[in-house]
């Protein structure tokens, strides 16, 4: 019985190693790339991968011969989003600020010392051709990330940097844990945080953290976009205004009385951004 429990296990090991050669960079592989990515024989490789075709995890361009992700997955990504309160409570009210800011708008979780992004969309002066659900982003290089880091301990941000994390992205990017301290000072200061070109280059964000019942920070909330659109020197006060509200509507949602704030979540109106 321990042998086949074993064995079987093994199996689910290497059939999810499969799956997680699948990346947005190389979305289509042929089996010898599965081969060489997961070291398995080429004949384990074509047993399993049938498997996954017949169970509808992934399907063969009958053109090409390449395999991609099929759409058993995006009905289990489906399954996992609708059971997450966070997503539920969010998705309306994200859905109506991108409309009413005509621009991207993003919702993701803390997970793993990451950003977990559980729904984006697109305002009119911020089209995406992907989702951005399931994919992860570094906390201190994003706006929604450093809301979350702002209600973590001064011991969590030195752990973080102290753990290798804290890589530039551009030249913008907070790498110490000093100057990320002082960043995060200010942002629980004004109650929003914004990013600047600090992950990629020319695009920018506002972000307001989300809590829940207990009044723990669960997640953020962002709206994003290009600079030339996002125009942070004319509308970081808008855009802050309508990313606080958005936050504070889902926490409530969330079961969060925002009346017991411990500090204003109003932004000053002299504030410049932090970067």
């Amino acid at each position: 019985m321990a042998a086949e429990a074993s064995a079987g296990t093994q199996a689910v090991e290497r059939a999810m190693a499969l799956l997680a050669c699948f990346t947005d960079e190389r979305n289509e592989l042929r089996i010898s790339e599965l081969c060489a990515q997961t070291g398995l024989g080429q004949s384990t490789v074509s047993r399993m991968i049938s498997s996954l075709d017949r169970m509808g995890f992934v399907v063969q361009d009958a053109r090409t011969g390449l395999y991609r992700l099929g759409p058993t997955g995006v009905t289990l990504g489906s399954v996992a989003l609708n059971s997450s309160p966070i997503f539920r409570a969010a998705r309306q009210i994200t859905q109506n600020l991108a409309h009413a800011a005509q621009l991207g708008v993003n919702l993701a979780e803390f997970r793993d010392d990451h950003l977990f992004y559980l729904c984006n969309f697109e305002g009119v002066k911020a089209p995406k051709t992907f989702t951005m659900a399931g994919r992860t982003a570094p906390l201190h290089a994003t706006g929604m990330g450093k809301t979350l880091l702002s209600a973590q301990s001064p011991e969590y941000i030195r752990a973080y940097y102290a753990k290798g994390l804290g890589v530039a992205y551009t030249p913008r990017t907070i790498t110490e844990p000093s100057s990320m301290e002082s960043a995060l000072a200010e942002i629980r200061s004004r109650g929003y945080a914004t990013e600047i070109e600090e992950l990629a280059f020319g695009r920018a964000c506002v972000a307001a953290s989300i809590r829940d019942r207990s009044g723990e920070v669960v997640a953020a909330l962002s709206v994003s976009g290009p600079l030339s659109e996002i125009d942070l020197p004319g509308r970081q006060q808008e855009l802050a205004l309508m990313v606080i509200e958005a936050a504070d509507e889902v926490s409530v949602a969330l079961g969060y009385s925002v009346t017991r704030a411990p500090q204003s979540r109003l932004p000053l109106p002299s504030q410049e951004p932090v970067h």
